[in-house]
């Protein structure tokens, strides 16, 4: 038996998910950020005496706490029966994958019939506590932002408003008032997961710095290759290269905004290149623009950016975890996104504009690096919605 741990971006449907799956179990949902409440009566609940209260900051005896009246519970279950503890936002409380570690352990010790579900909004935080304490304990499911055939499904969005508005689900119902919606993704999932997710969470010496970084890298810049060095001269309380790019690092961990390297030869060179920034929902660029949805579809040029930026999301979020996505540039000669996984390489152009042209850079590409397969994303390829509404693992099988 393993922990089951489910980490993912903020507001894309964790905690909805688990809550609605442990309907037909004996389970125990808790929150760090929404500690019980003290109305606990230790006679008829002996696992717990005492209680955090509401809105205090969770500390590790508050997991040892939840944990007791979980097994409680679990061993009141007839035989065959297990019961589930499901922790949301687990990374906020410090140590916390030690204090779990030896609540797990005891449990596998006594064979108590119990599961544990670990939910988290920040990867790279989990990822951390995971790999220093609880390596072999446990199984991973990365959840990520909605994709166009879930935002179709689930809210009947068309091709144009699911490039826009992006695949946030709870901002979706808003989408009738931009202004509205602007403001719920900016106040309740930008800022939230700028500040709880990064800012609270990991030392970052120059937080202005990072929320300039991302303003620039959605707003401004996102399907578009800029050099660190000539960034610094539009940033605010500006660092150097190497502060900018672990800021890049840890946006991307949140699943806000990702530097693409350049696909080369030698890893030291795709290291060395300038990113290529992408959003991972376009919501995020959306949200901080002046455009209304009418204005954006009717200016061709940002409407393309908005459509590249697009696939890069899909990309990003969807792709296996074995492949590697790039971009690609020689002089005057660019590909927008590269796929590579094993010997395989998928040399991917966006095409938004109604009359095709040739990409001349698909073809210098493929008369420069072996296993090439070209392909094109829209006009005179595979159209925007089919690429949109099929998994990745399709274009490479």
């Amino acid at each position: 038996m393993f922990m089951i741990v489910i980490a993912g971006p903020r507001q894309i449907g964790k905690s909805t998910l688990v809550r609605t799956a442990l309907e037909e179990y004996p389970s125990t949902f808790v929150a760090t950020d929404q500690p019980a409440a003290t109305s606990i009566d230790p006679f008829n609940d002996p696992g717990l005496a005492t209680s955090p209260e509401p809105a205090a900051k969770p500390t590790g005896k508050w997991i040892v706490e939840q944990w007791t009246r979980a097994r409680a519970r679990a061993g009141q279950l007839a035989p065959g029966q297990h019961h589930v503890l499901a922790i949301d936002e687990i990374q906020k409380i410090p140590r916390w994958s030690e204090i779990v570690k030896g609540l797990w352990d005891e449990d596998r010790a006594n064979a108590l019939p119990m599961h544990v579900v670990l939910l988290g909004s920040s990867p790279w935080l989990m990822q951390k506590g995971l790999s220093e304490s609880l390596a072999g304990r446990y199984e991973t499911i990365h959840m990520s932002h909605w994709t166009y055939a879930e935002m179709q499904e689930a809210f009947d969005l068309s091709l144009d408003e699911y490039i826009y508005f992006g695949g946030y689900p709870g901002s979706a119902p808003l989408m009738h008032n931009e202004n509205r919606w602007k403001q719920y993704v900016h106040g309740s999932l930008i800022m939230p997961s700028i500040n709880n997710d990064i800012l609270q969470m990991t030392r970052v010496d120059k937080p202005a710095l990072l929320k300039n970084l991302f303003e620039l890298g959605c707003g401004g810049y996102s399907g578009q290759i800029i050099s660190l060095t000539k960034l610094i001269g539009q940033l605010q309380d500006a660092g150097n290269t190497v502060t900018l790019s672990h800021y890049l690092e840890l946006l991307s961990q949140a699943g806000l905004l990702t530097g693409l390297q350049k696909y080369a030869g030698q890893e030291h060179r795709k290291r060395a290149s300038s990113p290529k920034f992408n959003a991972h929902n376009t919501a995020l660029i959306s949200a901080q623009g002046t455009y209304t949805f009418e204005q954006a579809r009717n200016d061709r040029s940002y409407w393309g950016r908005l459509v590249e930026s697009a696939v890069g999301s899909h990309l990003l979020n969807n792709k296996p975890s074995t492949t590697g996505l790039y971009y690609w540039r020689n002089g005057a000669h660019e590909v927008d996104y590269v796929l590579s996984i094993g010997d395989t390489i998928l040399a991917i152009e966006v095409k938004s504009g109604e009359e095709y042209r040739s990409p001349k850079g698909l073809q210098v590409f493929t008369n420069t690096f072996p296993n090439v397969r070209p392909l094109i994303i829209g006009n005179g390829g595979i159209p925007l919605s089919d690429f949109l509404l099929h998994p990745i693992e399709t274009l490479l099988s």
